[in-house]
Formats: C-alpha cells, sequence, structure tokens
C-alpha cells in the first residue's frame, strides 16, 4: 500500500506503520558518533523489515569502507564485525526473515565488492547464521521467542585478528541492569570493560573460534 503500511489489517492486528527514510535518518542523526562506530551495538526492540537496522549498517559500512578498503582481510573482519553489532526483535516472523535477508543483502553487496575475486562462502555463510542470531522473531515486551522461550542474543567479540568469542545472554537478565543500581556485590553479575557497566554473567560461552567457523558451535 505504502512504504510505511503493508496492509491496513497489519495495522489492525499489530499497530505496523513503518518509519519511513527521513525520519529514520533524523533520528539517528541524533547518535550520528555511535552510528558510525563499527562495534557500538544497536538493538531494535521492534525492528519491523529493519529500516532503523539497514540504515545503521549502511553507516557501518561506509566507515570500513574509508578505513579498510585497501585491506581486504582487514574490510571483511571490520564488516563482520559491524554485523554481529545489529540487534533486532519483531513480532512477525515474515519481518524478521525480511529484516535478515536485507541486511544480508547490503553486506554481501558491499562486501564482494570491496574484496572482489577474495570474496568467500565461508565468510557468506557465517554472516547468514549471525544474523540468525541477531535478528529473532519474538516480543520485546514478554522478552520471549515466538515459540516461547526466553529471547537469547549472542555477543560476539573478537579476540585476535581472526578469532571471535561468542557468548549467549537472555534478555531480560540483561535489560534487568538498566532497572535498578547495580551493586558491586550482586551475585551472578560482572564488569563488562567494553560498555563500562555491570552484566549478568553468560548462560553460555562458546569455544574460541574463526569468525567464519562460528557455524560450527551451534
Amino acid at each position: 500500500m505504502s512504504e510505511q503500511v503493508k496492509s491496513k489489517q497489519r495495522v489492525a492486528d499489530h499497530g505496523e506503520v513503518f518509519t519511513n527514510k527521513r525520519e529514520v535518518n533524523a533520528m539517528l542523526d541524533l547518535v550520528k558518533e555511535e552510528t558510525e562506530r563499527i562495534e557500538s551495538r544497536f538493538l531494535e526492540p521492534a525492528c519491523g523489515n529493519g529500516n532503523f537496522l539497514t540504515e545503521i549498517l549502511n553507516r557501518k559500512l561506509n566507515v570500513v569502507k574509508n578505513r579498510y578498503a585497501k585491506s581486504p582481510f582487514d574490510y571483511e573482519k571490520y564488516s563482520v564485525l559491524a554485523i554481529t553489532s545489529i540487534y533486532g526483535v519483531d513480532i512477525l516472523p515474515d519481518n524478521t526473515e525480511e529484516c535478515r535477508e536485507r541486511l544480508y543483502s547490503i553486506w554481501n553487496k558491499e562486501y564482494t565488492k570491496n574484496v572482489k575475486e577474495q570474496a568467500n562462502e565461508e565468510c557468506k555463510n557465517a554472516v547468514k547464521f549471525i544474523l540468525k542470531k541477531n535478528i529473532l522473531c519474538g516480543d520485546a515486551l514478554t522478552m520471549l521467542t515466538s515459540d516461547g522461550k526466553p529471547i537469547i542474543f549472542s555477543e560476539w567479540n573478537f579476540v585476535t585478528d581472526s578469532k571471535v568469542k561468542r557468548r549467549d545472554f537472555a534478555l531480560n537478565e540483561l535489560l534487568d541492569g538498566h532497572e535498578e543500581q547495580m551493586s558491586m556485590f550482586r551475585s551472578g553479575w560482572e564488569y563488562d570493560e567494553d560498555i563500562k557497566a555491570f552484566i549478568p554473567s553468560p548462560i553460555y560461552e562458546y569455544p574460541l573460534t574463526d569468525y567464519r567457523r562460528v557455524e560450527d558451535y551451534e
């Protein structure tokens, strides 16, 4: 029907109205420096088909290109880092799938254009896997997935040039840290140097692995 509405029924059933590009950019410009920081993490709790997340990815990949275009290896690594920093939840499965596809299409187009013949299928498959874990179908209000399980997000941290550490966290526990002032003695929480805040302990940690092989530890 329009860029902002898929159908009147979806508006009636879910209140679904997409934000247009001009408003997306105006809002993101309020945190412009963060949108241009490759590793800065973003979570969109009602991501729809990805209008905000795709623009964030475009901005991050533009920074990656400006900094690392001369090195295919560095471009690949930092473009993957940009993907790992983007998270979304939507209540409708078709939106979730479309959001993943849009993000992958943007990444793959820029990746292929910049690294040319050095583009490889392992890296492409890894990005698809990361998006599967980062863009989830669920309800951010109940913090449950569409099948009634707790929403679990994976944190991806580059430890070396090619090795990444994956840790899984429950969304409800992550958000608990914003509900009250943290005590240094709170059991089960740890201080994260990257974000300078307390976070819950992960529910699972995976072995250190090459970022192109993250799907090996499903």
